[in-house]
């Protein structure tokens, strides 16, 4: 109930409905005002406080019978602009009031920023409210949403807004269909169509934007399933969808369940992959670091999740976690213990967390490695030397005490104190071990030289007896706490260390071209060696070294690590122990990446000049085959006629066919040059002239150079966009071209339009024809020499063809595609880079 007023007062707040569209046009605001006529036709009050209806007569047509609050006029440099009338809304205290475009910005001077904030104030008041808003005016994904589209979004309303709504509802249309509604002028005006479906409302955009949609509404059911759970005290899993949780510990098997969870999780439609690592909070955990790598990297190349959780009690941190994620089946690998191991310590992780999953499946996995473990560790594993020192230590401290203190005259509580001093410094020297033997050599010297009678293990006193046992037992205890201390202090300071080493490590590996050699000099640095190499493994040709640059020392541990199939870390120096060599595995691993990725680059490095010279052979190949043969037989045919004895031509014939002649030359002289750069280019003799060039300054030299410089053209909106990164020369042939060849095809009587946009940082040169079009299995064939559509003419028009045009935008870094134009036709879509930043401003 508390939830239902106003905070501040006992007024019930408002209910709040939202229509979520996937994109502009799917029929949010009709949608809305549907709802507001069934409410009305109910006896609810309604009033419409804001509706935008873009011109649609089906939308304005929803409005009759609805009564309209007044809006309010507002003046803003010297432009008058419409708002909703909050106040006016507030008087009137309809029941329901409708206000669409959530996310919009009021005019400065108004009593909000945002008409949210007025919705804020309205529902305050105890005012329901309907509205509307599409998925990306959404805060959290305003970056998601320019990546997508390329437009940045200037109107967001912050995802907190549209989650607290008491109802939303996501209207929805599949891209096809609302791409037909554009076409159709129900959504936008006829001249903005074109731009519009070539730009915001291509068929991947309103794919990516309808799943971000279904997306996001989903995660806020999901919200909502969890919060009623939650109020209802329902513990048992929901399946609502296949949840696959897959616990891994680090071990050799790890890869295994992956694999059979990833298999369990795809029996169904949705299912979902996540992986868990239980750590103990005091990081004694033995989980090796490189196999918990690469099965998080396996984890997400499935599309599954990892995660790593805290926690002492195992099975209990594992079941809380699948139910907090609300899985519905648990991949557990079978105990790698063995008979004698599992009889000593009891029920292991599995059965423990088989007993108490209740209502969560679980799956026993068995692996090569089950059974195969070692009893555990009775205690801290130390160096040989130290093991020795502590054990000395223990039989020899106690001795030197004792003689130090048989001359001092002090007190047997004093003396009991130092000794326990003594096993202390002896844990924190040897361990456990040398401390228990060190307590029970201090209890005996105690006995037989501080305890009366001295000289004889014999007590008269029960109270020293007493005294004695408990100093053994406080001497023990103490040591075990130190022992346990010292063991935590090292294991949290190597973790440590190896987490700066691996955060240098991927530091390393994020500067980009040098990442091979820096990977060698960390991993020599890291590990305290005299050189670090990477070799092959066939000849043992050096890849790349890293050295110290000291005198080499004879007889040098040498330890090799196999990276990828075919190379070898070698690293020599000091002998690296098992600890350290469990890092250097990691380091491996990042080499491994680093030389595979070199190795990319190389390939694609000598792969590109190839390319470049094959699509330039081409071109090349496209021009001497078609171009070269239309202007030259006109001219051989002209003068052909002139030189015949046979036919006697007027002077007005004669002029006609001199000027036909002089015509064909000049083109022929034209393809010559063009040729000629053509081959400089495909030799690398010739360097491209890529300036920032402006497209309304290029447009008008190529249709001068048409064979109609008359002919219907008709550019839009070139002088909005941002200049282009090419050769002026080049890209105006490129354009007579495109334009020749839908001037050629296009509906009697109808303009070829050129328009332009920005998409990231390339520019779209769109030329639209309204002819027959091209079928999409062609699309590819009108680029081949001598295509022309249905291969009806092979004759008119001059140019250099597409498949020559294509070449040159490739050579400048474009494409040049097919598109269909919406109503009929075609559309040549020429892209190119932006000679600066993208200036796009539709919102």
């Amino acid at each position: 109930m508390a939830r239902d007023l106003a905070p501040g007062s006992r007024t019930r707040r408002g209910r709040l409905r939202v229509y979520l569209g996937s994109a502009p046009g799917v029929g949010k605001t009709y949608r809305m005002l549907d709802e507001a006529r069934r409410r009305q036709e109910r006896g609810a009050d309604v009033a419409v406080g804001w509706i935008e209806c873009h011109g649609r007569r089906h939308t304005e047509g929803m409005l009759d019978g609805l009564e309209t609050v007044p809006r309010l006029h507002r003046t803003y440099r010297g432009t008058e602009f419409e708002e909703m009338d909050l106040d006016a809304v507030l008087a009137r205290r309809p029941s329901l009031v409708l206000v669409d475009e959530l996310a919009h910005t009021n005019i400065p001077g108004g009593r909000h920023a945002k008409r949210w904030q007025d919705i804020e104030e309205i529902l305050a008041a105890g005012i329901d409210v309907i509205t509307t808003v599409n998925i990306q005016h959404l805060e959290s994904l305003n970056d998601v949403v320019q990546k997508i589209t390329g437009i940045p979004q200037r109107e967001t309303v912050p995802d907190q807004v549209v989650r607290r709504a008491d109802q939303l509802e996501l209207v929805d249309m599949a891209p096809q269909a609302l791409r037909r509604r554009m076409a159709h002028g129900n959504i936008y005006q006829a001249e903005k169509v074109d731009a519009a479906l070539s730009h915001y409302f291509r068929v991947g955009n309103l794919t990516a934007l309808r799943e971000l949609a279904l997306l996001w509404v989903a995660g806020r059911v999901d919200e909502g399933l969890r919060e009623y759970r939650a109020t209802h005290r329902i513990d048992r899993v929901w399946e609502t969808r296949e949840r696959v949780v897959v616990a891994l510990t680090g071990g050799p098997e790890g890869q295994t369940l992956i694999r059979r969870a990833a298999r369990i999780a795809d029996r169904t439609a949705g299912g979902e992959l996540v992986a868990v690592h239980i750590t103990r909070s005091d990081g004694l955990a033995g989980a090796s670091p490189g196999n918990l790598a690469e099965q998080r990297q396996l984890v997400e190349s499935l599309g599954g999740s990892y995660h790593v959780v805290v926690g002492d009690d195992i099975p209990t941190a594992l079941l809380s976690f699948a139910r907090a994620h609300d899985a519905t089946q648990l991949v557990l690998g079978t105990s790698r213990r063995g008979r004698t191991n599992r009889f000593l310590t009891g029920p292991g992780i599995g059965e423990t967390t088989v007993d108490a999953s209740e209502d969560i499946d679980v799956h026993m996995v068995t692996h090569e490695f089950s059974g195969r473990g070692r009893l555990p560790s009775l205690g801290r594993r130390h160096s040989t030397r130290r093991t020795v020192a502590g054990y000395a230590a223990g039989l020899v401290l106690p001795v030197l005490l004792t003689l130090g203190l048989s001359h001092a005259g002090l007190n047997l509580t004093t003396d009991a104190l130092i000794f326990q001093l003594g096993v202390v410094v002896v844990a924190l020297l040897g361990g456990s071990a040398s401390a228990l033997l060190a307590s029970v050599a201090a209890s005996l010297l105690l006995n037989y030289y501080f305890i009366p009678p001295v000289h004889t293990f014999t007590i008269t006193e029960p109270n020293n007896v007493i005294a004695l046992a408990v100093f053994a037992a406080v001497a023990l205890t103490v040591s075990t706490v130190v022992d346990h201390a010292t063991r935590l202090t090292a294991r949290a300071a190597r973790a440590t260390a190896e987490a700066e080493t691996l955060s240098t490590l991927a530091g390393s590996v994020l500067r980009g071209a040098d990442a091979l050699p820096a990977l060698l000099e960390k991993s020599r640095t890291a590990f305290s060696m005299d050189s670090a190499a990477l070799l092959e493994r066939t000849g043992g040709t050096v890849i790349a070294r890293s050295d110290s640059g000291a005198d080499p020392v004879a007889d040098r541990e040498v330890t090799e690590l196999p990276v990828g199939a075919d190379a070898l870390l070698v690293l020599t120096g000091r002998r690296l122990p098992a600890a350290d060599q469990r890092v250097l595995i990691a380091f491996a691993a990042h080499v491994a990446a680093a030389l595979e990725r070199d190795r990319l680059a190389t390939a694609a490095a000598e792969v590109e000049p190839i390319k470049a010279a094959d699509r330039m052979r081409t071109a090349l190949l496209a021009a001497v085959s078609h171009d070269l043969r239309t202007p030259l037989a006109a001219a051989l045919a002209s003068v052909g006629s002139l030189r015949s004895p046979d036919v006697e031509f007027s002077d007005q014939d004669r002029a006609e066919l001199l000027a036909t002649a002089d015509e064909s030359l000049l083109k022929l002289n034209r393809l010559v040059d063009n040729l000629l750069d053509l081959s400089r280019l495909q030799a690398g003799a010739l360097v491209l002239h890529l300036q920032p060039t402006h497209l309304d300054e290029v447009l008008p030299r190529a249709l001068d150079s048409l064979a109609d410089p008359h002919a219907p053209v008709q550019p839009l909106d070139l002088a909005t966009v941002p200049p282009v990164l090419a050769d002026p020369p080049l890209l105006e042939r490129v354009l007579a071209n495109v334009i020749t060849n839908a001037l050629r095809h296009n509906a009697p009587g109808a303009p070829v339009l050129v328009t332009a946009s920005t998409h990231a940082a390339r520019v779209e040169i769109r030329i639209v024809d309204r002819g027959p079009g091209i079928p999409t299995e062609d699309r590819d064939r009108v680029f081949l020499p001598f295509q022309r559509l249905g291969d009806t003419d092979n004759t008119t028009g001059v140019g250099l063809g597409l498949a020559l045009s294509r070449g040159l935008a490739e050579a400048m870094d474009g494409t040049l595609e097919v598109e269909d134009t919406p109503g009929g036709g075609t559309t040549m879509l020429l892209t190119l880079p932006a000679a600066g930043p993208s200036q796009d401003g539709q919102e």
